[in-house]
């Protein structure tokens, strides 16, 4: 971040007078917010929800809370909000992710998985659809909101220490799940050598 740039407090405070101002925040967080919908939802959903999430922003401007160092976590559990209404329809995007192999992986390189073949896709997809609710969105807000733990913690409305929990829970079972397929793979890769002998 900018040192030199208005503080997002300053931004959402000046906006109440001033609500062009506000275009300030669509500006630096739009991109952000709508990568990480766009992942959990899909890119036609997400426009419709990004666009909301900001437009219920606008309306909650003079109710930003100032403890929020970066407007991006507030934004996000507008989003969050959100995609609770659509549990249903992320089931079913997350098997089309596992059908495409079109899982991405995190830019920053803290990603889970570098490079993800169909049948490892299929297996991590399975693995986030037997996350329970609360551990699946504190770790996407991880991965695909790119947010701190005490972020995700804010965004969430917990303390720290089970967004802690939830971040172990769920990079647990996921390991699991992807070491069944690199055991499968190893058991498939031998069977397929004892053939060519």
């Amino acid at each position: 971040m900018e040192e030199d740039r208005l503080a997002d407090s300053l931004v959402f405070a000046q906006s109440v007078a001033e609500p062009e101002v506000f275009t300030v925040i669509f500006d630096r967080y739009y991109r952000a917010v709508y990568g990480y919908l766009s992942r959990r939802v899909g890119r036609t959903v997400a426009d419709d929800l990004a666009a909301e999430t900001f437009v219920r922003a606008f309306e909650r401007r003079s109710s930003y809370d100032p403890r929020f160092e970066r407007a991006l976590s507030w934004l996000l559990g507008i989003a969050v909000n959100l995609l609770a209404h659509h549990r249903r329809s992320e089931a079913r995007q997350l098997r089309a992710l596992a059908a495409s192999g079109g899982l991405e992986p995190r830019e920053s390189g803290e990603d889970m998985v570098d490079r993800v073949d169909a049948d490892t896709s299929r297996r991590l997809v399975a693995g986030l659809e037997q996350l329970d609710d609360y551990d699946r969105e504190a770790l996407l807000l991880y991965a695909w909101g790119e947010l701190k733990y005490q972020e995700i913690a804010d965004v969430l409305g917990i303390p720290v220490g089970t967004v802690r929990s939830r971040m172990n829970r769920a990079r647990r079972k996921l390991r699991q799940a992807l070491e069944s397929v690199s055991t499968e793979n190893v058991v498939q890769l031998r069977r397929e050598g004892t053939h060519d002998a």
